[in-house]
């Protein structure tokens, strides 16, 4: 589902545009960096990339390279003295770096913005200031505060407010006995409790916003996940209504404005069995579910976080094939396993590692499948529970792709259903 057009928001003036053959920026190196790189090169751009990672993977793309601590000033001045514009890669970088940077170089999105991101507590603040409805929740971070939570609350999760991401930085808390051993075991910092509500299906929506005020969105996502991280997405949304897809198109357009955001934002969101819509979490950035875009619609996700940046035209993009996105994991090098390979490690191999060329799958054997698109994100060691990349599947039909996407995962060795 997209709009016939960019919606208008506001009377923001349109900064200047950054032409291509000037670089940009962005702040980490990871595999998001690395598919943010590639969409500007394609469209001319030199890229810089600041992380601490000599070896990062959008680094190894990269025209300039910064190899220093996200914090660090220096670093951050000597980004900001090779480009024309910078970004952010994840929510994790520090909101101060961002600001730091905005007093030199323009950058999407704003600290101010990155910073509700970074802060749970902070970001239900904003839900229920715009007026959209998410879990049941408070804020623990005493233990008079545990004493205070409603009873209405349990079964619940308890999460961490700032640097969780993947399922890390939760625990699952069934009754008010077991919530100071839970908040114990996430460190005694402050945290939410959300109550758990009977969910029918995951969606996602990928917005992006420019300055102008104008926002364009990809389709709805539905997402599948395993222990926390997300293992498949299939666009279209194939058990959502069209109504509910329009409400969390509506609601992620409304999160984005009221934010004053500027750049590419995904929100998830619950669908509940009684037909209802929450909101879970945002996340400032291109996002996993979004991959397929790269593959499946004429503009990706990169490319819009892209044309936010530069301050470009916002073209809604248009699924021209059904997709199936499935996650590779680095479990897949470490052959057959009883846990699915979207599933984080577990004790038995805390820290195994292996170099991503040494028992890697069989390419060739999932390659030889029809509308098999295949993304490796160059890093150098596979680990249990690690995104090494990520396939897409399209076809005509959605139908076609779920099945092509079922006899990839057969050959990987893969339990994703």
């Amino acid at each position: 589902m997209t709009h016939p057009g960019p919606l208008r928001s506001g009377p923001e003036a349109a900064p200047p545009t950054v032409a291509p053959g000037r670089t940009l920026g962005v702040v980490g190196g990871g595999q998001l960096a690395r598919m943010f790189a590639q969409a500007a090169q394609r469209m001319g751009y030199s890229v810089a990339v600041l992380d601490p990672d000599p070896t990062s993977p959008a680094g190894a793309i990269a025209q300039h390279r910064v190899v220093a601590d996200y914090a660090d000033a220096r670093g951050l001045g000597q980004l900001a003295a090779l480009c024309a514009a910078v970004t952010t890669e994840f929510e994790n970088v520090p909101a101060a770096s961002l600001d730091r940077l905005a007093h030199t170089t323009p950058v999407a999105p704003g600290a101010a913005a990155v910073a509700v991101c970074q802060d749970r507590a902070a970001e239900k603040a904003h839900f229920r200031r715009s007026g959209i409805a998410c879990a049941p929740n408070v804020v623990v971070d005493s233990e008079p505060s545990m004493a205070a939570v409603p009873d209405d609350l349990f079964p619940g999760v308890l999460k961490t407010a700032r640097l969780g991401y993947d399922g890390k930085g939760q625990v699952r808390v069934g009754h008010r006995s077991e919530l100071p051993a839970a908040w114990g075991a996430l460190g005694n910092v402050v945290c939410i409790l959300e109550k758990m509500l009977p969910l029918a299906h995951e969606i996602s929506v990928v917005v992006a916003r420019g300055a102008s005020g104008d926002i364009v969105t990809l389709p709805v996502q539905q997402n599948l996940h395993r222990g926390g991280i997300l293992a498949v997405t299939q666009v279209p949304c194939p058990a959502v209504s069209a109504e509910l897809q329009q409400r969390a198109v509506s609601s992620a357009a409304t999160l984005a404005r009221d934010l004053g955001y500027v750049g590419v934002l995904c929100v998830e969101f619950f669908c509940l069995i009684d037909g209802s819509l929450v909101v879970n979490e945002m996340a400032p950035r291109p996002h996993n579910s979004g991959h397929y875009s790269i593959d499946g619609c004429d503009v990706s996700q990169f490319e819009l976080q892209v044309r936010t940046l530069a301050g470009l035209p916002l073209a809604p993009p248009r699924l021209h094939s059904s997709c199936v996105m499935l996650n590779l994991m680095g479990d897949l090098w470490f052959g057959p396993s009883p846990r699915s390979a979207a599933e984080p490690a577990t004790q038995d191999a805390p820290s195994a590692s292996k170099p991503a060329t040494q028992d890697a799958p069989s390419w060739a054997e999932v390659l030889a499948l029809p509308g098999v698109h295949l993304h490796l994100y160059g890093k150098a060691e596979a680990r249990p529970g690690r995104k090494m990349g990520h396939l897409t599947i399209t076809a005509a039909t959605p139908e076609k792709a779920q099945e092509i996407a079922r006899e990839a995962a057969v050959r990987l060795g893969i339990e994703l259903w």
